[in-house]
């Protein structure tokens, strides 16, 4: 399991060990060392809810606490509140493709396998996000949306750290030039070119320029293609494939004035 927090990526086991351990807010990636997380590709249910607990226990929280969403390609963010958690039962979330909460010791996960992975934390705020930024989400807005339901929550954009996670590269995601054309159109800076010189798309490029045109500096992006690296699961690569996670959480009894000491 590949674990990334705010400053360094290395892997280590359990985080409770890692001398970081008192920072404000965590976040951390998966690759395919980590199994399938997903319960929707047709892989055996007893597999993936022992892949959830393995990395539940890696991150010291119950696996009650670590929160999914269903991820239907919408521009839906959804705050996971108690009530909220008290009505899921261990569910995922419907209907939406982001995830944001003030709440400590929840953890927001999102799947993916060549979408881009987004993980987003005000630690002097409190708040924390994850999004799932596949093509048609990041079109319309999922990632934007997401920050405006932060800044709702008290959260600045200049004091939002952004992690965007292993994606579909621009130099392997070919698409259509009109679907190139279209997504460029709602948002910039994300159509590119092909090492093969077709039209391409990427995602993380137009996300990136998105968050900084909303005042979001701190943006750390994982270079790697799922499509080519086959230590990620990739959609466009495999056909039926699992998928990786990405996991942004506040731990239970670190306040937020631990990030300026």
């Amino acid at each position: 399991m590949m674990v990334t927090t705010t400053e360094t990526m290395t892997s280590m086991s359990p985080l409770s060990s890692d001398p970081d351990a008192d920072r404000p807010v965590r976040k951390v990636v998966t690759d395919r060392s980590a199994g399938n997380l997903a319960d929707h590709v047709g892989d055996d249910p007893e597999a993936v809810a022992a892949n959830r607990a393995r990395l539940a226990e890696l991150i010291d929280l119950p696996v009650s606490s670590v929160v999914y969403m269903e991820q239907i390609h919408s521009p839906n963010v959804t705050e996971v509140t108690e009530e909220l958690l008290e009505s899921l039962d261990g569910a995922a979330v419907d209907v939406t493709d982001a995830l944001v909460t003030t709440l400590p010791g929840i953890a927001l996960a999102v799947l993916t396998a060549d979408c881009v992975p987004v993980l987003l934390s005000d630690d002097e705020a409190g708040v924390v996000a994850a999004v799932h930024a596949g093509r048609i989400g990041a079109r319309n807005g999922i990632v934007a949306r997401t920050v405006e339901h932060m800044v709702d929550l008290g959260a600045t954009p200049s004091r939002i750290h952004a992690l965007l996670g292993a994606a579909a590269a621009g130099e392997d995601y070919e698409v259509p030039e009109s679907m190139a054309e279209d997504v460029e159109s709602r948002l910039p800076g994300s159509r590119t070119v092909t090492a093969a010189g077709t039209p391409g798309l990427d995602i993380r490029a137009g996300v990136t320029r998105q968050l900084l045109g909303m005042g979001v500096r701190a943006i750390d992006a994982d270079p790697r293609s799922t499509i080519t690296s086959e230590n990620f699961y990739s959609y466009r690569r495999e056909g039926v494939t699992g998928r990786q996670a990405g996991v942004v959480w506040m731990p239970s009894g670190v306040s937020a004035s631990a990030a300026a000491d």
